[in-house]
């Protein structure tokens, strides 16, 4: 075998998957004296024999088998798809059944499952002015969950671990499209149940469905990334995206690892479902403002906070015609909300970057906008969030469509960054956006699984910020009902991107800096 073309992780899996089958194969023998049935050949794509260890002591007698992805040469005499085409002839003949999926892959690779028996044939030694139609195989690495790494990213999970900064005893608000109740990620903290008295989940649409409904689907995966958990015990489906060369976007759904578990950022925190949008995500400002001044009048002016915290991943573009920047009627509630002791997280808006057609040209290309802060994120008292990358922010900064400052009055905003790409949390079941996925998948929803998917914007990083406060308030208890504090310290325990602050504020969140702070 060409092991220099071979990724040595391939090998140190197959490795580890033969030393577990091993202990399990005496353990086996321990248990029920008798013959050991041979290592029978991989079963099909699909059903790796890993996977199913304790529930199937047949697959005790299966060879393992690891996924790869193998890289074609683009300097094959014939030409890539003829390197392409001689690599799944090669894999054909192995009578791999559909554990070989020629159609995935594109041009440049081929993906398949293959045992290391079946590598060793696969593969040709090199011979001395013959070109393979090979570059490199490579494992195909599992993926862990956006949501997982983003919560790294601010190190919740390590205040998790050293304070104990999970949220407990904190209420969050989030104004939205509904939350769906019956997602499991909200069972286990019971985060949407056993509220404080006298609070309650409203509706402020106008033709409302129910603050535990979401027809839309952007509330419930806000919420999931403030709070909840979805351990081990509950099996989990993946929805997302993948964009080919040519633009084309493919869903897909796929199971994730039954050992995968999901958290909010402040798993324990309480959250209040106040929804301002309906089942096609539309709404009004005064549903919104209504919203508030429910919050507010609850907390009885900051008299008795019931609500410590709201999250507003919502909005409009400021238009100048209407009011000075940050002094529309929304801003001025948010101000007012402010004031009386609750923290305001609000999304900055997703008008960073426009397509604009210059003159004499027929393409059109990405242009970034600056002074792109949206309402209420132009109110002054707000924690207004800009969107980075969730796992690589020293990398790529930024994100595109993150709106930018300083507002049209002068004032440095957004106040900090949080990941805002491809989060994964919640999806609503009954939401039509989500149907619609599953439907050009070809799947359908699988009773008892939690079913999760990827969306990108601001949205998506204001939660982040809420439910840092919400650790944050629930182990420096002394901060409750000081907004201005609580953002203060936010702000300069954030890590420099050295990005400009009309696009980062004072930086990436950083929650463990900003515990460790105070």
């Amino acid at each position: 075998m060409a092991r220099s073309l071979v990724d040595p992780a391939i090998l140190r899996d197959l490795q580890e998957q033969r030393e577990r089958i091993r202990l399990q194969r005496e353990e086996r023998r321990a248990t029920a004296p008798g013959p050991v049935a041979p290592v029978r050949r991989a079963p099909r794509r699909g059903a790796p024999g890993m996977e199913t260890f304790g529930s199937a002591s047949d697959d005790l007698d299966v060879e393992p088998t690891t996924p790869v992805i193998i890289e074609v040469n683009p300097d094959y005499p014939q030409g890539a798809d003829a390197a392409r085409a001689e690599i799944v002839a090669r894999l054909e003949r192995l009578e791999m059944g559909d554990r070989l999926d020629p159609g995935r892959g594109g041009r440049r690779y081929v993906f398949a499952d293959l045992t290391e028996s079946e590598i060793r044939e696969f593969y040709q030694e090199p011979v001395a002015g013959v070109v393979s139609p090979v570059l490199r195989m490579w494992r195909d690495q599992p993926l862990t969950p956006f949501l997982d790494r983003s919560v790294r990213t601010v190190k919740a999970d390590a205040c998790m671990s050293l304070f104990g900064a999970d949220g407990a005893g904190i209420v969050v608000a989030v104004a939205d499209s509904g939350i769906e109740r019956t997602h499991p990620h909200f069972a286990a903290s019971r985060n949407l149940e056993d509220l404080p008295a006298g609070v309650e989940h409203r509706d402020f649409t106008r033709n409302g469905s129910g603050a535990l409904t979401d027809g839309y689907g952007h509330g419930t995966h806000v919420a999931g990334i403030v709070a909840g958990r979805t351990g081990p015990d509950v099996p989990k489906i993946r929805v997302g995206e993948v964009k080919d060369g040519t633009g084309s976007v493919t869903t897909i759904v796929s199971d994730m690892p039954m050992e995968s578990d999901l958290r909010g950022v402040a798993p324990k925190a309480k959250i209040v479902s106040l929804k301002v949008l309906d089942d096609a995500g539309k709404g009004y400002s005064s549903a919104l403002i209504e919203a508030l001044e429910y919050v507010y009048d609850l907390n009885e002016a900051g008299r008795t906070l019931r609500i410590h915290c709201v999250n507003l991943s919502l909005g409009y573009p400021f238009e100048a015609e209407w009011s000075a920047a940050g002094h529309s009627p929304l801003c001025e509630v948010v101000n007012r909300l402010s004031r009386s002791g609750v923290v305001v997280v609000a999304a900055a808006g997703n008008d960073g970057s426009v397509l604009m057609q210059t003159e004499g040209r027929t393409n059109r290309q990405r242009v970034g906008m600056d002074q792109s802060i949206n309402d209420p994120g132009n109110a002054d008292e707000a924690i207004t969030v800009g969107a980075t990358h969730a796992e690589s922010p020293h990398t790529y900064g930024i994100s595109y469509f993150s709106s930018r400052g300083p507002t049209a009055d002068g004032r440095v905003k957004p106040d900090l960054v949080a990941p805002g790409e491809r989060i994964l949390s919640c999806a609503a079941l009954l939401s039509a956006k989500f149907n619609k996925a599953l439907a050009e998948a070809g799947a359908e929803v699988r009773p008892g699984f939690a079913y999760f998917r990827e969306e990108s914007g601001t949205s998506m990083a204001a939660p982040h910020v809420a439910g840092a406060v919400a650790a944050l308030l629930s182990v420096r208890r002394e901060f409750i009902g000081r907004p201005a504090a609580v953002k203060e310290v936010l702000m300069s325990s954030c890590t420099d991107l050295r990005r400009k602050a009309d696009f980062q504020g004072a930086g990436l969140l950083d929650i463990l800096r900003a515990i460790q702070s105070i």
